[in-house]
């Protein structure tokens, strides 16, 4: 019998961030959905930290494409709308021909929406407000491209207790071990209803990281990864905070999901230290 070949793509989501050992290896919710199936099983990982969906296109896919899988997952989004030349249109572009790619392949991709961060991580109202408007315009194009492709959509937001603070990362950004296997359970409900054998999920009973372990990581990784990407947006913020304060004088505090304009702003004349352009958090 010929082993399914079970592939994923895309950034710190998939790759495993918030589900490691103490040798610093990452497992994540594909590691422990890999692990449910019944049937034989080639499982290929090449998604990576901070992979944004042009490095996904170009770079990540034609890896695994050579593999000729049956089954793709492609998590990306999450640093495309976190980098200040966000483009809407430039990150359809790319999934659309990714699962373009994956379809003519012959394969099923798998696709997963993003969580709402505004509801686990403090931030003032206005930034909120934005934050969400590049979430919903990702979320936007990842519905419509699994529309088109019938994709195997995970919706997030719908899961039951998605917000429960076990199942996330000390960072609040990555699912935490509990998290991960919560996702890995959840795409196993789809998958069955697509016909894959895939078993019932079994869960850890605690999640992997100690409250000293979870504080050396916020300092070793969080913090410089926090700073690169204030860095980064603190220009776009600050110029989409007072369009979205005129939006609201003028169409009121209801016109969240209306249309704006994500500018670019030349970062050229910054120089970031070492430490922050090497960090592989996402």
């Amino acid at each position: 019998m010929k082993p399914l070949t079970f592939a994923i793509i895309g950034d710190s989501a998939a790759s495993g961030v918030g589900d490691s050992d103490a040798s610093g290896n990452h497992f994540g919710w594909g590691y422990h959905l890999a692990q449910a199936f019944n049937e034989p099983l080639v499982y290929i990982n090449a998604a990576r930290p901070g992979a944004q969906s042009k490095e996904v296109r170009e770079e990540q896919l034609p890896k695994i494409l050579i593999h000729d899988p049956e089954l793709v997952a492609v998590i990306v989004g999450g640093n495309d709308l976190l980098r200040n030349g966000f483009s809407p249109q430039v990150f359809e572009e790319n999934l659309n021909e990714t699962l373009a790619q994956i379809e003519s392949n012959g394969a099923t991709s798998m696709l997963l929406e993003l969580h709402d961060p505004t509801k686990i991580v403090p931030m003032p109202r206005i930034v909120a407000r934005v934050c969400r408007r590049r979430v919903n315009a990702v979320n936007h194009i990842t519905r419509k491209l699994a529309h088109r492709y019938s994709c195997i959509l995970l919706e997030t937001r719908s899961l039951p207790d998605i917000y429960d603070r076990n199942k996330w990362h000390v960072d609040r950004m990555h699912p935490s071990r509990i998290g991960h296997q919560f996702i890995a359970d959840s795409f196993g409900h789809l998958l069955r209803k697509r016909g894959f054998d895939v078993g019932e999920m079994k869960y850890s009973t605690k999640n992997n990281r100690s409250t000293r372990d979870s504080i050396l990581w916020m300092l070793r990784n969080g913090t410089p990864w926090f700073l690169k990407r204030s860095l980064d947006l603190l220009p776009a913020i600050a110029f989409l905070s007072l369009v979205e304060l005129f939006h609201m004088a003028r169409f009121g505090r209801n016109s969240e999901y209306a249309s704006i304009h994500y500018p670019h702003f030349n970062q050229d004349s910054l120089n970031f230290p070492a430490l922050l352009e090497n960090e592989r958090v996402s």
